[in-house]
This record gives structure tokens, C-alpha cells and sequence, in this order.
């Protein structure tokens, strides 16, 4: 993000934590890549982004959902390492407050996945201190990864795959028997076997800007799909197929604008990294999981003063600045509206990026520091050019503490 290189300030002294947040044990844990058993499966510790490589990847169907809480179940995919019994059982996790969600090549959120998509996500085990039930199965059984209930990404097929480079050229397509048969290819080159998916009268196809019919597909084109009833009858059913790039940069492009509205409309996630109480100057560190062209306005600015709800007008206002919100783990906020307090933006900083971590660091001179602005405390901030509405009922935390 050229536009912010050029806002980096010298870090200030006080700025101590952010090294030791982001410091992580050396200590050798299990992971998909090793799967010695005699080792541990990494521990999130409280405070720091996690290692890269050390979450968990388990792969179903989404049946489930709470957006306010960020909170979910798959039907987790048949594999070869679970007992019969044991099959198309549900997992129930939650979304880490820097846990990213993606949906058809854009950052997301929970609501605007469709119900019955087949998910990929990486997980970590739950808080050992936790005593959240286990979700139910038929005679009491739980899925094997059952303990995996921590999400750090959850992305759908059409994600999945063009993060990676990776798309579908289909070999065969039969109208009739209503089948698609296609190899993943990276780079013009097969990656693994052909497999044959389901197609339903209702897959909904696009090409370019617009809709197509199931007669549109053709041996030999390049696609992306989404998949339902993954794994209980075959690979699975396709519920919609991008036939071509425009279709399939159209479809990101409209995710992208639909993110940027949700992300504007509740402020920037993240957490608190160190608290000046003598300077009333707050660190934050920002997710991951945020389109970066939203960082960008963080430099912008209004000249209009701070009124209500803050308490102090800030410094310069034709200065960067902005509102702080306190967060719930879930990122919910109590009232934005009338619960925010901050001023101008004194330094936008680079750190390192790592998992959850979206790199980027601002330090604000607040004329009032809230109870809860505290080292670990998740907050949201709306920079200063940002409408602050009030959020529908079910979003807002206040009067449920």
C-alpha cells in the first residue's frame, strides 16, 4: 500500500509490546504436514497471532449459523480416517476475532455465505478452559475433530481454489446423465485425477456479466464452482459454476463492494497492543481478512471537529483521526453511536504480518481513554470519513452485559 509507506512514522519508545505479542514459543507442535502423534497440536496463547502452518484444515458443509456471534457448524467431509459411525457429523466452532472469511475471492462475513456451502477452514483447539457442550450427534457420537473449535479461515470452493492459482478445465460434460468431469489445473498443468460432479437442474451458471444456461458448458473451459452435498454420494453437486474470468472477476468485484459497505458500517477490527494512561495514546494492531484499500482511508481527512460522543474535541483537526469502539471477542460492539471515544491518528506503522495479522498499526491520542482500552482488548475503529449509524438491534451488546 504505497499511500501508507509514506505516512510511517519513527516508532515512539513507549510502543514496547508489540514484539513480545507477536513472539511465539519455539517448542515443536503437530501439524497437517507433521502428524507425529506424540506431539501436540498447537495452543493459541492469548494476545498473540498464531504461527504460520500450525492450524488444523477440516473441510463440510456449512448447516448452521450465527452472524451476531460469529459462530457456525459444518457437516464435516467423509474421509478415510473416520469409523463409519462417525460420518456427516457436525462440527461447531467460532470465528477468532482475527479469524478472515472469504466468499467467492473477497473478504466476507458470515452472513453472506448461502447456507449448504462447501467450506475449506483452518482450525485450533478450544480453550482448555472451556465447557461449551458438544454439538449432538445420533448416539451421542462427535466427529473426530470435534475439539478443533477455534476458526482462524473459512473460505468456499470458488476461494479456495483462486487463492491458489488453481482452477477446474472440464474434460467432459453429459446434459443427459447430468454430469461434469474436470481436472484442477495450475498453471496449464493437471494437478491429480479427474473427478465427476453432479450437475442439478438448479446449478446456476454465469458467463460474463450475466446468467447462461446448463447448455452453455462446454468441454475445455477453465471454471471455478461451488459445491453442496459434498462427499455424501461422490465429490458433489455443483450450485454454481463461473464459466469464464469475467464472470468470475464480476462475482469477487460485487463481494469486494458488498464487504466494503459491511466493514464501513461497524469500523476496523483489531486489538489493543499497549495503553500510554499518561498520554491517552492507544496501539492498535488491525486484522487480517480486511480488503487493504480500506486502510488506505485511514489517512483521510474531515475538518470537522469532533462533537458528540466524544468528550475532547482532538488536536489538529485537518489531521487523520478517528473513533475507537470497544469489541466483544465475536467483534460485536454496545453502541457505536453513542460509545466511542479517540482523536487524531498519530502514526500509521508496518509491522510484520503473520496469520490474523493484517500488518498494518496505528497509534491515536484519544481525549478520553474507556474502561475498556486495555493490552489484549478487541476494539473497531471508524476513521474520521466514515458515517457511524446505528447497527440493527441484534448487533448492538448493549443492555446484555
Amino acid at each position: 500500500m504505497p499511500t501508507l509507506h509514506r505516512c510511517l512514522w519513527t516508532i515512539l519508545p513507549f510502543v514496547l509490546l508489540v514484539s513480545d505479542l507477536n513472539a511465539q514459543p519455539q517448542s515443536k507442535f503437530r501439524t497437517d504436514e507433521n502428524l507425529d502423534s506424540t506431539l501436540p497440536w498447537f495452543q493459541l496463547v492469548d494476545g498473540k497471532f498464531p504461527p504460520a502452518s500450525a492450524a488444523h484444515a477440516i473441510s463440510g458443509e456449512l448447516i448452521s449459523l450465527d452472524h451476531v456471534e460469529r459462530r457456525f457448524q459444518i457437516r464435516v467431509d467423509r474421509d478415510d480416517t473416520q469409523d463409519k459411525g462417525r460420518l456427516d457429523l457436525p462440527l461447531e466452532a467460532d470465528m477468532l476475532p482475527y479469524g478472515s472469511i472469504y466468499y467467492v475471492g473477497s473478504p466476507a462475513a458470515l452472513q453472506h455465505i448461502p447456507l449448504m456451502t462447501h467450506l475449506h477452514g483452518l482450525f485450533f483447539l478450544a480453550d482448555p478452559q472451556e465447557k461449551a457442550d458438544k454439538p449432538d450427534g445420533p448416539y451421542g457420537r462427535t466427529t473426530k475433530d470435534v475439539n478443533f473449535r477455534r476458526c482462524l479461515r473459512l473460505e468456499d470452493d470458488f476461494s479456495f481454489y483462486a487463492r491458489q492459482n488453481l482452477t477446474w478445465k472440464i474434460d467432459a460434460v453429459n446434459h443427459d446423465e447430468m454430469t461434469l468431469t474436470a481436472t484442477l489445473r495450475h498453471a496449464g498443468k493437471p494437478v491429480g485425477d479427474s473427478q465427476t460432479f453432479d450437475l442439478v437442474s438448479s446449478t446456476r451458471v454465469f458467463q460474463g456479466t450475466g446468467f447462461a444456461k446448463l447448455e452453455s458448458i462446454e468441454v475445455g473451459q477453465e471454471v471455478l464452482f461451488n459445491l453442496t452435498w459434498a462427499t455424501l454420494y461422490g465429490p458433489g453437486r455443483i450450485q454454481e459454476i463461473w464459466l469464464d474470468q469475467a464472470s468470475r472477476d464480476l462475482a469477487t468485484e460485487l463481494q469486494q463492494n458488498q464487504h466494503r459497505v459491511h466493514t464501513r458500517d461497524r469500523g476496523l477490527a483489531g486489538w489493543i497492543d499497549a495503553v500510554d494512561d499518561d498520554k491517552r495514546i492507544v496501539t492498535i494492531t488491525f486484522f487480517d481478512g480486511v480488503d487493504p484499500t480500506l486502510f488506505d482511508e485511514l489517512e483521510e481527512t474531515d475538518e470537522k471537529r469532533h462533537g458528540w460522543p466524544f468528550s475532547y474535541p482532538e488536536d489538529d483537526p485537518l489531521a487523520p483521526k478517528g473513533g475507537i469502539c470497544v469489541a466483544r471477542k465475536s467483534l460485536m460492539t454496545y453502541d457505536p453511536v453513542n460509545d466511542r471515544k479517540g482523536g487524531n491518528i498519530l502514526q500509521i506503522n508496518s509491522v510484520p504480518k503473520r496469520p490474523g495479522n493484517s500488518g498494518v498499526q496505528i497509534q491515536v491520542k484519544c481525549g478520553m481513554l474507556l474502561e475498556g482500552f486495555r493490552p489484549g482488548g478487541i476494539v473497531r475503529f471508524y476513521p474520521a470519513t466514515w458515517k457511524v449509524v446505528a447497527l440493527p438491534r441484534e448487533e448492538q451488546y448493549f443492555g446484555r452485559e
